[in-house]
C-alpha cells in the first residue's frame, strides 16, 4: 500500500473512539459504571509516566539541536504528563481519602496546555526569530514545571480556587470553552505535522499528528463523560495511546537523530556562516602500533577529559563528532553567535594550553594540532536509516581539515577567513601559501600565538 494510501484507514482508526464515545453517550444503557480504583490509579499513572520519559528524550534531543519546534513537542507532551500525574493522586485511597477539585481538574487542565504548545510547535519560524524561539521554549519549560508545584501545592493544602472536594460542572460555561479551544489547536497541530509529513515523509511527523487527534480526542471525552463510566474509562486510554502512539515511532527511529523528520528547516537544511575547529593527535597511529589498546584509550579519555570541556562549555562550541583522535566542533551552529571566529580560536588556545599541561606529565604521548577556518557551510542531515547525522559540509569544513594537518605540533592554525575576523590584538606567524590536498589554490595561514 503506498504510503498516502494508508491515511485513510488510519483516519479511520483515529475516528473510531469519537464514534465510540458518541454511541455511550447516546445510548446511556451502554455506559455502564466501572468504578476500579487499582486500575484508574496504574492506567493514569502509567500515561503520565510514559509521557515524561517521552517528554525527557524528546527535550534531550531537541537541547542538543537547540531546534525550537521539537522543544515545543517536548513541552506538549510534558504538559499533560505533570498534570495527569496528579489526577492519578487524586484516585480515591492514594493521597486523599475523598475528592479533591484540584487534582480533578489537573488532567483537561494539562490537556488544554498541552493543545497550546502543539500549536506553538507547529509553526515554521528562520533565522533570529528560531534563536528566539529556542530561548523562549526554555523559559517555557521552567514556566510549565513552576505552575505544575503550584497547582500540586495548593490542591493538597486546599486553598482557594483549588480546595475541597467540589469540582466545576465539565459540561457548562468556561469548560465547555477551553474544551472547544483546546481541540480546535489539537486539530491545526495535526493538520500542520500531516502537511509535514507529506512535504518530508517519515514516521515521526505521522505519529506525533495521531497523537494530537487522540489528546483531542481526550479532551472532548473529558468533558462529556461521566466518572467511572465506560466513556469516562475512554479518554484515559485515549491518552496512553497517544504517548505510547509517538514512543514506539520514535523507537522505530535510528537513536542519534530519531526526531529529524520533525526539525525546523533551518535546522536541517541551508546555509550558515560559521567556523570550523578540526584536533588530532600527531603520531597517534604509531602511538596505537607500539602500545596496548588499553593504554590508547587511557590516552585518548584523558585528553579529551581536558580538551572537550574548555571547547564546549566555555566557548559555545558543539561537538559534531569524534572519530578515534580526531576532534571536530563546529561554531555559531545556531546563528546566534557573532563572534563565531574569536571563539572557537580562544577555544583552539585552550585546548592546547590543557593538553600541554598533560603531554608534560607524559612526555611519550602524542601532542595536539589545531586547525580553524571561517565561512559558509551547508547544514543537514546526511546518511540513510541506521546511519544519519546532523552536520556541516563544504569547502569550508575540508579546508579546515587540511590546516589542522598543516599546523605544527601543540600549535594553532587559523585560514586569513578567520583571522579577517579576529581582533586587532591577535598576535601570529605566518605559515605562508599552503599547498592543501584537494585545493587547487593555495590557502594563506597562519599560527596564532595570542588572542588577546
Amino acid at each position: 500500500m503506498r504510503p498516502r494510501a494508508r491515511l485513510l484507514p488510519a483516519a479511520i482508526a483515529l475516528a473510531l473512539p469519537l464514534a465510540g464515545l458518541a454511541l455511550l453517550l447516546g445510548f446511556p444503557q451502554l455506559d455502564l459504571v466501572w468504578q476500579h480504583h487499582p486500575s484508574h490509579f496504574w492506567i493514569v499513572l502509567g500515561a503520565a509516566l510514559l509521557s515524561v520519559a517521552l517528554s525527557y528524550v524528546t527535550w534531550v534531543n531537541a537541547a542538543r539541536r537547540a531546534d525550537a519546534r521539537v522543544m515545543l513537542v517536548s513541552l506538549a507532551f510534558l504538559a499533560p504528563a505533570g498534570f495527569l500525574a496528579l489526577h492519578a493522586l487524586a484516585t480515591p485511597g492514594v493521597l486523599l481519602a475523598g475528592g479533591n477539585a484540584g487534582f480533578d481538574l489537573s488532567t483537561p487542565v494539562g490537556i488544554a496546555l498541552g493543545a497550546a504548545l502543539a500549536a506553538l510547535s507547529a509553526r515554521e519560524v528562520e533565522g533570529a526569530a528560531a534563536v528566539t524561539s529556542v530561548r523562549r521554549a526554555r523559559l517555557l519549560r521552567l514556566t510549565l514545571l513552576t505552575v505544575m508545584a503550584a497547582w500540586a501545592a495548593v490542591s493538597l493544602l486546599e486553598l482557594p480556587p483549588l480546595g475541597g472536594g467540589s469540582t466545576p460542572e465539565r459540561v457548562s460555561g468556561w469548560f465547555v470553552t477551553i474544551a472547544v479551544a483546546a481541540t480546535g489547536l489539537y486539530g491545526f497541530a495535526a493538520v500542520a505535522y500531516l502537511r509535514l509529513w507529506g512535504r518530508r515523509g517519515g514516521l515521526m511527523p505521522l505519529a506525533v499528528a495521531a497523537a494530537f487527534v487522540l489528546l483531542g480526542e481526550a479532551m472532548v471525552a473529558v468533558t462529556l463523560a461521566p466518572n467511572w463510566h465506560l466513556s469516562w474509562w475512554e479518554w484515559h486510554l485515549l491518552l496512553l495511546v497517544a504517548f505510547a502512539l509517538v514512543a514506539w515511532g520514535a523507537n522505530r527511529q535510528w537513536h542519534e537523530e530519531r526526531f529529524a523528520d520533525l526539525y525546523l528547516d533551518r535546522t536541517v537544511s541551508g546555509t550558515r556562516e560559521m567556523t570550523v575547529l578540526f584536533a588530532d593527535l600527531q603520531g597517534f597511529t604509531t602511538f596505537s602500533e607500539s602500545h596496548p589498546p588499553d593504554e590508547v584509550r587511557t590516552m585518548l579519555n584523558t585528553y579529551f577529559d581536558a580538551a572537550i570541556p574548555p571547547v564546549v562549555t566555555r566557548h559555545g562550541g558543539v561537538v559534531d563528532r569524534i572519530i578515534g583522535d580526531a576532534l571536530m566542533v563546529t561554531f555559531n551552529s545556531l546563528g546566534d553567535q557573532p563572534d563565531h571566529a574569536v571563539q572557537a580560536t580562544r577555544a583552539g588556545l585552550a585546548l592546547q594550553a590543557e593538553t600541554s599541561r598533560i603531554a608534560e606529565q607524559h612526555p611519550r604521548w602524542p601532542r595536539f594540532r589545531v586547525g580553524i577556518n571561517t565561512g559558509e557551510v551547508a547544514v543537514g542531515i546526511v546518511g540513510s536509516a541506521g546511519g544519519r547525522t546532523l552536520t556541516v559540509i563544504g569547502d569550508v569544513v575540508n579546508t579546515a581539515s587540511r590546516l589542522e594537518g598543516a599546523a605544527p605540533v601543540g600549535r594553532v592554525a587559523i585560514s586569513a577567513a578567520t583571522l579577517d575576523q579576529l581582533p586587532d590584538g591577535v598576535v601570529t606567524q605566518p605559515l605562508g601559501d599552503l599547498e592543501l590536498k584537494g585545493r587547487t589554490e593555495p590557502v594563506a595561514a597562519y599560527v596564532v600565538d595570542r588572542l588577546g
